[in-house]
């Protein structure tokens, strides 16, 4: 249960109401971030505005990469309804259910790409320290990307992380669109 209960649906902005009531449709209820994040109008628009940048198909970082690399970041913080939308985000874009079960052993598992395992190599070490990104850790990522999509994807990596931080801190709930581990492998929570 969310830490904080949602306000009754009149005490929203129309315009966060009719974004609440179409996720009820798409969803059959509204998600537990939306109702949290509806308190905050202003920061809700621009959430919401920033991830349909991230979304663009011309964004330099595909979705199948985005989505990989969320289930990692959302592990890391602890935010079961963040592993839960991009698992399914993940299978729907790439298909791949086991790599998607083993997000968190992609050290070990082999069915990671080289560019993949650099990328959440990325993303762990930006979610647990940037101070320490020296630049033998980003001449590993440029090996595999360009530098627009290093960019591009430590731009992801923040916006994943104050998203599986804001929910996990305030509890919202998993929706059940996919049945992926929430925390799995090794140094599951950031430092």
């Amino acid at each position: 249960m969310a830490r904080i209960a949602p306000k009754p649906l009149s005490d929203y902005p129309w315009y966060v109401r009719w974004f609440l009531r179409r996720q009820r449709r798409v969803y059959g209820e509204v998600l537990a971030p939306s109702w949290l994040w509806g308190r905050l109008p202003g920061a809700f628009l621009g959430m919401l505005g920033l991830l349909a940048v991230f979304q663009r198909k011309r964004y330099p970082v595909d979705a199948g990469l985005r989505s990989l690399v969320s289930i990692r970041i959302a592990q890391m913080n602890g935010c079961h309804f963040c592993v839960d939308l991009n698992a399914y985000n993940y299978l729907k874009n790439a298909g791949d259910e086991d790599k998607a079960q083993r997000v968190g052993e992609w050290r070990q598992h082999s069915g990671f790409t080289a560019a993949e395992r650099a990328a959440l190599a990325w993303a762990e070490q930006v979610t647990k320290d940037c101070a320490a990104i020296d630049d033998q850790a980003l001449e590993q990522i440029r090996h595999h990307y360009s530098e627009d999509q290093v960019t591009a994807l430590t731009a992801w990596i923040g916006f994943q992380n104050m998203s599986a931080k804001f929910n996990a801190a305030l509890g919202a709930e998993e929706h059940g669109f996919c049945a992926v581990p929430s925390g799995s492998g090794e140094n599951e929570k950031a430092s």
